[in-house]
């Protein structure tokens, strides 16, 4: 019988301020920093990098995601500057599926825990599966699924004669910061929403159960835990040590690399965030790359080791 202890409420509690802290601080800065890359960077610079021909910008948005320190929900606002500058859709959709996955921190810590060999294995799958998914998303045309919203530039008001009398420079960075506090409040309720949601699977979510319904001798392993791995929100820096326990208690390595991905590739908080941006078939699509990714790789994993 399931029983609720003051530990559980504790944990979840704890999480949920952990979580509404560190992703409103991240969510901001980095809304800020793409504000000013965008102020100079120009617009079409950015579209001209990220829609390479033959390939080529799709490589680069892969290789923009492995190099940015990002979990799946701080890439949204990465994502939303990414749209303002009209980059190419395959190679926003590249980023957005390699930046969790293969940030540097996850990397780092995937070869520390399961070795080179492994760690290579792990990076050629999701960012040959981000690449191959961000160009099949374009062709078949779900670009046609995001938002009108998600492409304005909200403009910040001025308030009397106040714009005239502060300094060109102090002005473009407090609108700058205006834009950004402008996207916070849009996606506050999807942010609070998901954290609440996370924190609660966290909190009363048994590591032991996990491992008993993943372990070697279930045929359904691999994707059960893949299909885990999205609502049990974990950090980058949580997800490999947590992995390895698991692994300890007798998960399966091929369930374990489908966790790895499910939880890091895709967080429930992010899929609601991504409404922000995303109609429900593009939030669909992703997922089943997600899962997809997770599970193949799961078998993939199983098969060669």
């Amino acid at each position: 019988m399931f029983t609720i202890t003051s530990e559980m409420i504790t944990n979840t509690l704890q999480m949920f301020g952990f979580l509404a802290v560190e992703l409103t601080v991240l969510f901001l800065a980095i809304s800020y920093l793409v504000g000013i890359l965008q102020v100079y960077i120009p617009p079409a610079k950015i579209q001209a990098i990220l829609s390479g021909k033959n390939g080529k910008g799709y490589f680069i948005a892969g290789l923009l995601g492995a190099i940015t320190p990002f979990c799946s929900c701080s890439t949204i606002p990465f994502l939303k500057g990414l749209l303002r500058a009209k980059a190419g859709f395959g190679t926003m959709m590249v980023f957005l599926f390699a930046s969790p996955l293969l940030n540097p921190i996850i990397i780092g810590l995937f070869a520390v825990t399961f070795g080179i060999k492994i760690t290579v294995f792990y990076f050629v799958i999701a960012m040959g599966v981000s690449i191959i998914a961000g160009y099949l998303l374009e062709k078949l045309g779900f670009e046609k699924y995001i938002k009108a919203e998600a492409y304005s530039d909200p403009k910040p008001s001025c308030c009397g004669s106040s714009c005239n009398s502060t300094p060109k420079t102090i002005n473009k960075w407090l609108q700058i910061w205006q834009t950004t506090w402008v996207d916070f409040k849009k996606v506050l309720p999807y942010l609070i929403g998901g954290i609440a949601l996370g924190s609660m699977i966290y909190g009363f979510m048994p590591t032991e159960f996990v491992a008993k319904v993943a372990s070697e001798n279930n045929p359904f392993a691999i994707p059960i835990a893949a299909i885990i791995g999205i609502p049990l929100y974990i950090r980058a820096e949580a997800v490999i040590p947590l992995s390895a326990a698991l692994a300890a208690k007798g998960m399966g390595l091929g369930a374990v690399m489908a966790l790895i991905i499910g939880s890091a590739g895709a967080s429930l908080t992010e899929v609601i965030l991504l409404k922000s941006i995303f109609k429900n078939q593009m939030i669909i699509a992703f997922l089943v790359v997600i899962l997809g990714m997770a599970i193949g790789a799961g078998y993939l994993y199983q098969f060669i080791f």
